[in-house]
Parts: structure tokens; C-alpha cells; sequence
């Protein structure tokens, strides 16, 4: 079984078939997904990306603006958002936010001051965060260091010798606890103060930056982009990320992986990226899976809910 840490299954590309989609992901492993509400904070983006969770027992929902809508977050915009947040058990985390030097939608200065103004809001409602980075990586360590420190507990590499070996875990996972319900007590410690601020999602930077961000407490988390040919300094950055740091994600209807790539992505191909990580770790993808899904609940908070045994899928 897996669990998709990063997607966009409220956006209009699915209206036509979110059900099927859904229920494609279920039939094929995927215990859960995380729907990650994006848009203008003024609309009904969020409302609508929370709705979705609340449908599906095995969607959770995060909202958070995004660094391209920056410009438009004001006091009203967070007052809306965390009623939402407030009000919906389904409401585990805020993001995706963070830098977006790329397209610049919003100007970089709002985006730093609105990137902390909401990490703020999130420690407030002790909820962990969701990152997005691009083309900002010095600014993104240094405003997550400054905002969470650096963690005693941070990961170090067990092979300094071999610099192309992974990681490897330093919490194996339990696997019967795993076969039958998905529970945070069964995978991880419940006390908030000490789990990690959040996660990075659809790492694209460097080793040297995924080693600054699990030093601040960060999931490592990677998308279909990982699968490409011409993608080796995402794989680099891999290796240098523990078992249990890394989390998988489909940012469908994006970042579709090989072999599908060119098509929408959607939860049920975050399988492709799984296999292909397990592969890279030199593990077996049962393995993979059991590790990601419990890294997610060592994360987050969530109700346990029944899943469907991954088997041979």
C-alpha cells in the first residue's frame, strides 16, 4: 500500500471522473491521498478542495496559499482559511506554500514575507506545513531554519565511505501493524513536539539543499519527475535522503511518470514513482510502501481509517 503525500484531485481535470479516479487508486494500492487546495484564497478554490475530502473516507485535504497567489493574501483570506481548517477534521496540514522564483507571479518580497506570515499561522494551529520551491533554494532553507531551527535528531549517512548508497532507515517498520487499518499509533509517536515541521514537496533542488532541510526536520518528498531520463540531479538528491525521510506523490494532474508520461497523472500512478524509488534504494517495493505510508503518519495527524492490503499490486 502506498499513500500519495501531494495531489490535485479538486481541480476541474477531474470533474468528469473523480470517482473513477478515486476508487483506480484504491484498486491499486493507494491507501490515501493528501488533496492539496491551491487558488485565489477569495474564491471558493479551498472550499471546494476541502469538500473533496470530506466525500472520500481516504482523502485528507491541506490549505495554504501558494506562492504564485501570494500578492493576494490578506487578513481576510487567512480568517477564511483557518475556518476551514478549524472546521474540518479532514484538514491535516497548511500549503502548499513557500517561493516560486520561476514565474514570480507575486513579487519575491511578498512571497518571503507572506511564506513566514503563514508558517505562523500553522505552528498557531499546530498543523505541518507544505513547501513549495522553485528556483529559491537558498531563500527556502534559510526562512525554514530561521522558522523551525535545526533538529538534534536530524538523519546522517550511515555510509560516508560510498557516497552513491542511500540511506537506510533507522526505524524499520512494523508490517503486520500495517496489513489491516491505517493508525497513527500504530506507526508513530503521537506527541506533537516532536514531529516534523512538514514536508517538501516535489523536490527539485540539490543534495546539499535536502540535507539542510531534513537537518531543519523536513520530509524529503518526491514526485513522477524523479522517474525521467534526464532527471540524475533528482536522483543524487534521493540517495542522499534516509528511508525514513522520504514520501512519495503523484502533484497530479502533473509531473505524470514514466511509463505514462505525457498523459494526466492521477493518484492510482503514484505506484510508477514507488517502484522506481525502490528500485534506486535497493529495496523491495512492499518494503517502500510500508516505509512512505509510515513516515506520512509519523507526520500527521489522522483518524485511522480501513485500507485494502497492498499484496502483490
Amino acid at each position: 500500500m502506498l499513500i500519495d503525500s501531494h495531489c490535485h484531485i479538486d481541480g476541474e481535470v477531474f470533474d468528469d471522473d473523480r470517482d473513477d479516479v478515486v476508487q483506480r487508486a484504491r484498486d491499486g494500492g493507494v491507501a490515501a491521498m493528501l488533496n492539496v487546495g491551491t487558488g485565489d484564497p477569495h474564491s471558493d478554490d479551498f472550499r471546494r478542495a476541502v469538500a473533496v475530502a470530506e466525500k472520500y473516507e481516504n482523502v485528507f485535504a491541506s490549505v495554504g496559499v501558494h506562492p504564485h497567489d501570494a500578492k493576494l493574501y490578506d487578513d481576510r483570506a487567512e480568517e477564511k482559511l483557518i475556518e476551514l481548517a478549524k472546521n474540518s477534521e479532514k484538514v491535516i496540514a497548511w500549503g502548499e506554500i513557500g517561493l516560486d522564483y520561476y514565474y514570480d507571479h507575486s513579487p519575491r518580497d511578498v512571497q518571503r514575507e507572506i511564506f513566514r506570515r503563514q508558517i505562523s499561522v500553522a505552528k498557531t494551529l499546530s498543523l505541518p506545513v507544505i513547501i513549495h520551491s522553485r528556483d529559491a533554494n537558498q531563500d527556502t532553507v534559510e526562512i525554514l531554519t530561521e522558522e523551525f531551527g535545526r533538529r538534534s535528531d536530524a538523519p546522517r549517512r550511515l555510509d560516508a565511505k560510498n557516497e552513491d548508497k542511500p540511506y537506510q532507515t533507522a526505524r524499520p517498520v512494523n508490517a503486520e501493524s500495517l496489513t489491516d487499518t491505517v493508525s497513527l499509533a500504530a506507526c508513530g509517536d503521537a506527541d506533537k513536539s516532536v514531529r516534523a515541521p512538514g514536508i517538501m514537496h516535489c523536490f527539485g533542488g540539490t543534495p546539499e539543499m535536502a540535507e539542510k532541510l531534513m537537518e531543519a526536520g523536513f520530509y524529503i518528498s518526491f514526485a513522477g519527475n524523479v522517474t525521467f531520463k534526464k532527471a540524475e540531479n533528482l536522483r543524487e538528491a534521493a540517495r542522499v535522503v534516509p528511508l525514513d525521510r522520504v514520501l512519495v506523490e503523484t502533484d497530479c494532474p502533473f509531473m505524470t511518470p514514466v511509463p505514462h508520461r505525457g498523459k494526466r497523472n492521477e493518484p492510482a500512478m503514484v505506484v510508477h514513482t514507488a517502484r522506481f524509488l525502490a528500485e534506486l534504494y535497493g529495496i523491495s517495493f512492499d518494503d517502500f510502501a510500508r516505509q512512505t505510508t509510515a513516515n506520512f503518519l509519523d507526520l500527521f495527524t489522522v483518524e485511522t481509517f480501513p485500507i485494502t492490503a497492498f499484496g502483490n499490486n
